[in-house]
């Protein structure tokens, strides 16, 4: 625990994704203590269905570099849950919004994709972070596993932001799931929701200037009574 603990409230008004990090790991007392605290995180009927999957080191980095293969042999994604969304109306125009304000902090412009492609296999690189986690859970849970694994993984960012360890949800890592599934020794029942690149951030990075905005808070809450 950290010698002077902030409010959760402060942890989210600073946090934000983290895509540049230092290659300085985490220590395993501290991953242990962090993990073990977010398991008392919520799930439905208490099932606790997620089991992660934490690469460091050798591993991570063998990992790397067997994701980044697959993903530049030019082979479809082959995810084990649906990622196939198209977003629509305004959730389009929020996706157009994080992509703007992430390469226009990188200086990348629109019309650059050769720069905008290398941009994006960094994801299968962990953005060179020195762990990353992938959420696995049974594949007949669906849609209740997937909100119970959201849970799990917004407990391990909070607590992680809470000691100065940086994080950036990563959808990416599902999509490409072979390398991992065949790492961690998974059945066919079992799939590889999302994963999360972790660690301390690299402050100067032009990524890490990216910030996105909110909308107000009567776009998303009806208060009733």
């Amino acid at each position: 625990m950290p010698a002077a603990a902030i409010s959760v409230s402060e942890v989210l008004k600073q946090r934000a994704s983290v895509r540049a990090f230092r290659n300085t790991p985490v220590p395993q007392a501290v991953l242990d203590e962090i993990f073990s605290l977010a398991q008392m995180a919520p799930s439905n009927c208490n099932v606790q269905p997620c089991r992660a999957y934490v690469v460091s080191g050798a591993k991570k980095d063998q990992l790397k570099q067997e994701l980044v293969s697959a993903v530049m042999s030019g082979a479809p994604p082959n995810p084990d849950f649906e990622w196939n969304v198209k977003y629509e109306g305004v959730h389009r125009e929020r996706q157009f919004g994080s992509a703007n304000a992430l390469y226009g902090a990188m200086g990348v412009e629109r019309t650059d994709k050769p720069s905008r492609q290398i941009a994006m296999l960094r994801n299968w690189g962990f953005f060179d972070a020195p762990h990353a986690a992938f959420f696995t859970m049974a594949k007949y849970l669906q849609i209740t596993g997937a909100v119970d694994l959201g849970i799990y993984a917004q407990t391990l960012a909070l607590l992680m932001a809470e000691r100065g360890i940086s994080s950036c949800m990563q959808g990416a890592l599902g999509v490409y799931p072979d390398p991992a599934r065949k790492m961690f020794g998974l059945s066919e029942d079992t799939g590889i929701l999302f994963g999360m690149s972790f660690g301390y951030p690299e402050d100067n990075a032009p990524a890490n200037k990216a910030r996105t905005d909110r909308v107000a808070l009567d776009a998303t809450v009806q208060f009733l009574s």
